[in-house]
Parts: structure tokens; C-alpha cells; sequence
């Protein structure tokens, strides 16, 4: 990179439009191929291809009570005056085979989920019999079917299950083990590694000390890719020394790439240097408010997202571009993961045409306040908001009374 192109201590000559870093992302970034997956890893997943019940369930007729295994025939009139008197000729229990057969005037002790014996088209409860020795007297009548889960009732085999495009949900993946399916094919969990740029930072978990701050960014970003679908392989810090980024940028092996810190026009900023180096950065500096210095590079044709240090920037940053991206991998929608609510505004939104403003706000008696704080590093305020409001690029603010779209992040 020529001294003229580059931005350090210069400013950017130029922003990208927000719309053309979605466009550039859509029309670069493919779909992962599918993969063969068990359904006890399949929870959340999106089928690519249907899914067909390879069996019966359940696959054999089964006593849906404790009680008797009966002829339905045998207790027909049985009341509590003048009961059936059945003989015992066996028993059957779950998970064993039965070898009994009931005959005329006949039953089996059977218990719930046990297989019917031979003969046998009806279940008395228990409830509905009193013993006496070897025989049982059947205070009920009950009618053949009845009280017995038959052979397929359930999932017949043959039968679809589930079609392709559906997000399987967890009691999903139960139908598929009980219907004997050995795998299903699935869109992929895109891997992400989660980098952090910046000699002032410590591990999290550690107490911040002057001159040192903690890395909060790392594990929010952690648990914004687990929102989203993806899965984070690994996670590094390093100092600002173009040799430790490059390194640790060669050696990544994840689907998508996030770098927290370094991606700004200070001396220190290495980050889009190093990326141009390794690939390529068609965007380097957005016109939006928070995250202007963001970016989105191409090393060896996986994605890779410059994030702002601040850590509202590297949510913003995030929530706009790598977000969508990540969703999109794993087969979800690119559409923001917030609930929307239209309400009025209580107060002005100041903006300057141009540019994509990400204004953080509460909502108060049906109202929308916008918080009055602008600073990008002050992460606290995303937890004191309930949300935010997009100021369009066309914008200049958005005037009290108006009607604003707000995206919760609860």
C-alpha cells in the first residue's frame, strides 16, 4: 500500500455506503456446503434436503395402559354387579418380548409401553379390575382398540417428516431418533474465529488497571455469533505489531473472521494493512455513526470483518454487517434478529445527512427517549437502552412526534 492510500493519521478520503457493504456482501459471500449430521447435533439446524420416517413409530402395537391385555369381546356387559371373570396366562413387560397368547376368556398383566400379546386387541386399566388369584374380574367393559397404541399410529415409514428449509426445533430432533433416522443433511454452523487487536488489553476476567482495559469485546462477540448460529473456534489477542497480526491471521482456519480493535487511521491501526497484504478490503470506512472505521476484506475468500476497538462500534459494526453474514451461513435470515415495535418519539433524533445513524433509546409510557450519550466506547449504554432506531442516510434526524421503528434488544 502506497503513503497515499494510506489512511493512518490522514482520515478517510472516502465511506462506503452502508447499502453497498450489504451488496458487496451478498454477491460475495456463498453458501456453505451441507453436511451429513446426526440428529442429536441437528437442534437449530436448517434441512437442505426432506427428511423420510425410515420405519414405523411405534413399530409394534403396545399397551398405552397398565392394566390387562384382553379380548374386547370377553368384557362386553362387565359392570361392577356383575363383572367378567378372566384367567391370567401371562405377563408382559416393557422392553421384553411377549410369548403369552390370550384366548377366549383369557387375559395378560401388561404393562404400559409392553407389546401385545398375541390374541389380545384391548387393554382393561387397572383401575377397572379386581383380583382374585389366577383370574381377574373385569368391572368394565371396554372396547377392542381401545387403551392399545397401535403399530404406526404414531410416524408411518415412508411417511415425510419434515421438508426442506425447516429450522429444526428440539422436539424435532425427538421425532427423528424415535423414527430410527441416522442422520439428516443440514446447513453447516458457519466457524468463526474472534480476534482482538491492542497493546491496552488484558484477558477477560481480569480487573481493569491503568493504564490496561479489559477485553470486553471478545466475549460479546462470542455470544453475538452463538445468537446467530454460528460457532467460535477460536479465540486470540494480540498486541498492535503488524508481525503478530499477520500471523495470527494466517494461521486462522474459521469460515469467518472477526478482528475487534485496529481498524481506525492511527498509528497503531495496522489491521487494514495487514489484510490488504493477505487479500483483499474493498471497505474500509462506512459512512454510519457509530462504527465509520469499520471494514469488510476477503482473505482467501472467507469474509473477514474489521470491527471497531469501541465496544458499541464493534456491536454496531457487527449488528450491520458480520450479523447478517453469519446468519446467512448458517442458513437463517439475514433480517435483523430484533423484535420491531412502531411508537412516537418523545424527543428530536439529531443526525447529519449522509451518513446511517445507530441511535440507542428507551421507551418510556409508549415513548420513545433517545439516550443522551454519543461516545462509541460507552458500552453501558446499550444496557441501559431498550433498543435503537436507524436514522436513514437521507436523514437530517428525525423530528419529535414522528412515528420510529424501534429494534428491541430484549
Amino acid at each position: 500500500m502506497s503513503n497515499a492510500d494510506d489512511p493512518r493519521m490522514r482520515g478517510f478520503r472516502r465511506r462506503a455506503e452502508v447499502a453497498d457493504v450489504l451488496k458487496l456482501l451478498e454477491e460475495r459471500v456463498k453458501p456453505l456446503p451441507p453436511r451429513r449430521t446426526p440428529p442429536r447435533e441437528s437442534a437449530g439446524r436448517t434441512l437442505v434436503e426432506a427428511v423420510a420416517a425410515p420405519c414405523d413409530v411405534p413399530g409394534f402395537d403396545r399397551s398405552a395402559m397398565d392394566g390387562y391385555a384382553v379380548r374386547g369381546e370377553d368384557t362386553f356387559g362387565a359392570t361392577e354387579l356383575a363383572p367378567a371373570s378372566l384367567r391370567v396366562v401371562g405377563t408382559s413387560m416393557p422392553g421384553e418380548s411377549c410369548t403369552s397368547r390370550v384366548d377366549r376368556g383369557q387375559c395378560v398383566r401388561i404393562m404400559t409401553g409392553a407389546p401385545m400379546p398375541e390374541g389380545a386387541d384391548a387393554v382393561l386399566m387397572a383401575e377397572d379390575a379386581r383380583t382374585d388369584g389366577e383370574s381377574v374380574q373385569a368391572t368394565a367393559a371396554v372396547a377392542p382398540g381401545k387403551n392399545v397404541s397401535t403399530r404406526g399410529e404414531d410416524i408411518r415409514a415412508g411417511e415425510m417428516l419434515f421438508e426442506a428449509g425447516r429450522r429444526l426445533r428440539p422436539h424435532d430432533v425427538g421425532v427423528l431418533v424415535a423414527a430410527g433416522v441416522d442422520y439428516v443433511f443440514a446447513d453447516r454452523r458457519p466457524s468463526v474465529n474472534v480476534f482482538a487487536t491492542g497493546n491496552e488489553l488484558l484477558p477477560p476476567g481480569l480487573r481493569p488497571r491503568p493504564p490496561k482495559i479489559v477485553d470486553s469485546n471478545s466475549p460479546m462477540l462470542a455470544a453475538l455469533v452463538e445468537r446467530d448460529g454460528g460457532v467460535v473456534i477460536h479465540n486470540e489477542r494480540t498486541a498492535d505489531q503488524p508481525e503478530l497480526i499477520r500471523d495470527m491471521l494466517q494461521r486462522a482456519e474459521a469460515d469467518v473472521l472477526l478482528i475487534s480493535g485496529g481498524s481506525s487511521v492511527g498509528e497503531e491501526d495496522h489491521v487494514p494493512a495487514v489484510v490488504r497484504e493477505l487479500g483483499e478490503l474493498p471497505i474500509h470506512g462506512v459512512a454510519m455513526r457509530p462504527s465509520s472505521p469499520a471494514g469488510v476484506g476477503f482473505i482467501g475468500g472467507r469474509p473477514v470483518f474489521l470491527l471497531p476497538g469501541n465496544p458499541v462500534s464493534c456491536l454496531c459494526a457487527y449488528d450491520f454487517f458480520a450479523g447478517p453474514t453469519i446468519r446467512f451461513l448458517a442458513g437463517r435470515s439475514r433480517d435483523w434478529p430484533y423484535r420491531r415495535v412502531d411508537l412516537p418519539l418523545a424527543r428530536k433524533i439529531t443526525s447529519e445527512a449522509g451518513r446511517v445513524d445507530y441511535a440507542r433509546v428507551r421507551v418510556v409510557d409508549g415513548r420513545v427517549e433517545p439516550l443522551m450519550v454519543s461516545g462509541a466506547g460507552i458500552l453501558s449504554s446499550t444496557t441501559r437502552a431498550d433498543g435503537f432506531v436507524i436514522v436513514p442516510r437521507d436523514a437530517e434526524g428525525i423530528p419529535e412526534g414522528a412515528t420510529v421503528t424501534v429494534y428491541l434488544y430484549a
